[in-house]
Formats: structure tokens, sequence, C-alpha cells
């Protein structure tokens, strides 16, 4: 089945910087949301990539409180508590979703924002609502990380729906990945809602067909190609000789 190329209906993102009271403080002093002015989407998979702390997730959060997600995850009908209203990193999220603003080609009802970090709380959300007919009829609880992530990939996730996923090969081996890309192939040929953003360090996911990568390791945020990435180009080339880059990497330890 031929995937369904209309263009996606979370259109940009654009930081009202006039807002932004103090460039000092966590998470503005990070050089790609400092450098934010407005951010494009052109493609219905959007693959955000960088090393850690380049601010990735931090802007995926964002998107999703300021998309009505809760800082959790889950869908927006997940009603977990706040985080301690002293987390540092709560409070931070906040203040960047304040001042975004999200331009849509129209609005998904419908949606889920999948945080690898969180992923406990929503499995025992899920169970204290009595919802796990919707996720395999067993408790995410009850299966290993990568199986009940998968499973709920696999069970919940539905056609037309704004999917904001961060990190989520954290959870999954390597054929497990390659079945997310497929569960995401088949959903965005079903239905021109469905949308995806995905935080990941995995040249897998990264591979997808037609999706637009955007790079967090130097302000500001550009577009590269699948073969630039560090995932791409160090898989690539430690396969072609492990044996060489190990001895590199243990010789400059």
């Amino acid at each position: 089945m031929a995937i369904v190329t209309n263009g996606p209906w979370l259109r940009q993102i654009t930081l009202l910087r006039s807002e932004v009271g103090d460039w000092q403080q966590y998470p503005f002093s990070i050089p790609v949301i400092s450098s934010l002015h407005s951010l494009a989407l052109s493609s219905r998979v959007t693959c955000f990539v960088g090393e850690n702390g380049t601010g990735k997730s931090t802007l995926l959060e964002g998107i999703a409180l300021a998309s009505g997600f809760g800082l959790q995850g889950g869908t927006r009908n997940f009603l977990m508590s706040r985080p301690d209203p002293l987390d540092d990193e709560a409070e931070s999220i906040e203040r960047l979703a304040d001042v975004l603003r999200l331009r849509w080609a129209k609005r998904q009802s419908e949606g889920f924002f999948l945080r690898a970090e969180s992923f406990y709380n929503a499995a025992t959300y899920i169970d204290e609502v009595g919802a796990i007919r919707s996720y395999g009829d067993i408790s995410l609880h009850k299966r290993s990380h990568g199986e009940s992530f998968l499973t709920l990939v696999l069970k919940r996730f539905r056609a037309g729906w704004l999917y904001l996923l961060d990190e989520p090969e954290a959870a999954l081996s390597a054929p497990r990945q390659l079945a997310l890309l497929v569960r995401m192939h088949d959903l965005l040929a079903e239905h021109p809602g469905t949308q995806f953003i995905v935080a990941t360090h995995s040249p897998i996911l990264l591979a997808f067909p037609n999706a637009s990568i955007l790079s967090f390791d130097e302000a500001p945020i550009r577009e590269i190609a699948y073969r630039e990435t560090d995932a791409y180009v160090i898989t690539r080339r430690f396969l072609d000789d492990p044996a060489r880059m190990l001895r590199e990497a243990l010789d400059e330890h």
C-alpha cells in the first residue's frame, strides 16, 4: 500500500520571542531554543536528531504540552497527576510551552505522546483506570519493557492521530524498531491526517522513507540528509570495520 503523501497537519512551530522573560533561564539558554524563530514541518514524519543535551527532547515535550498532552505522556485524555510542583524540569517545559504557538492545517483531535522516561507511569495509569482492553487485555507491567512498548504501538495507535515519540528505540530491539517502522508506514497509508514527530538516535527509524530529519547539533536547527546523521555515519563505520573502530575508541580512552 502506498503512503499517502499529503502534507502534515501540524505545519509550523513558532517561538514567541517577545514573551520570553529570561534568555539565560533554562530551557531558553539551550542554543537551538534561543535561536528558534519558526520551524516549518514539511513531512508527515519528522525526526529530531542530535547529541544528548542539544534540546530535541525538550522541544518535543514543549510541543506536546502546547498540543494538549500531559507532561507524563499518553493520549490527551490521560489525567495523570502533574509531577511535583518543585520539579524544575516540569516547570521549564511549561515555560517553553507557554511561548510556543502551533499552526495547524487541521488539528488532530486524537494523538499519543510517548516518553520513554515516563512510560512506567503511563502503564500504571492504564491499569488504574481499567483500560487494559485497549492495550492487549494484559497489563503492560506484566510484559517486558520492549514487549509492552510494542503492544501499545500495535494495539492502541490509530490512523489519523498525531504521534510524538521521544526516543522510542530505548525500549526496542532492532527487529522491534523495524516493527515500529512498519506500523508507522501502515498508519500513514491509512489516513492523510496521521503524523509523527520522533526524537531519535536510531539509524533504523531515521531511515523512514521521505522523513524530514532536523538536526539539533548546531543552532539554528537545520534539515539534513539521512547519510549526514551521526547515527548513520558511526553505525556504518562500525559495521564496516568494528575492530578498527574499537581500537580507535579504546586508544582515545
